[in-house]
């Protein structure tokens, strides 16, 4: 009777265990998602900005075609990514892109000083900062995820429930980690 008692108490804790551990593995998998959520919230919102900003640039880049095809053949590659790899590229190329067009549109000195261009950057800046931050809570919940999975008691039993360790949203070229530039002043 004792040995069935102690069984018993093995078995429901080991149950209690394995519910609190796939419980915080949810709930950190959930947060990552909203990490990810808030980082696709912030380039649909830069990827939203984009076409105002060719048409307002068009006008008077009138000799600058190539440019702005890329910028929008790059904000098309942005907006069809699925994957965070497939997303990271496209949007380190729609980065290159936007400094292509910022830096030809220094020639254009009617260009610098149109409001709605001005404002566009601002609002761009804005934008280009705000996903910056959400890049950095995803990461940092990405990191707090990963470091669950890996670790031991929660690694012996994360694969079997179905997590596996989340990818980074990372730069590798280390210029494309500097917000596009901007400035028309």
């Amino acid at each position: 009777m004792v040995i069935l008692f102690v069984i018993l108490v093995i078995v429901v804790v080991a149950a209690l265990w394995l519910i609190g551990v796939y419980n915080g593995l949810v709930q950190l998998k959930m947060r990552v998602k909203n990490g990810w959520a808030q980082i696709d919230v912030q380039l649909k919102r830069r990827h939203d900005l984009i076409p105002n900003l060719v048409e307002t640039a068009k006008g008077y880049m009138k000799f600058e075609r190539e440019t702005l095809e890329n910028v929008i053949k790059a904000r098309t590659q942005a907006t069809q990514a699925t994957t965070v790899k497939d997303k990271e590229g496209a949007e380190n190329m729609l980065t290159g892109a936007l400094r292509s067009l910022f830096a030809v549109a220094e020639k254009y000195p009617d260009l610098k000083a149109n409001q709605n261009m001005l404002a566009l950057q601002e609002e761009l800046t804005s934008t280009e900062n705000k996903i910056a931050f959400s890049r950095q809570y995803y990461n940092d919940e990405v990191t707090r995820f990963n470091t669950a999975v890996k670790t031991f008691p929660a690694n012996t039993v994360a694969p079997a429930l179905g997590f596996a360790p989340e990818e980074f949203f990372e730069l590798k070229d280390l210029a494309e980690r500097e917000p596009p530039k901007v400035s028309f002043t």
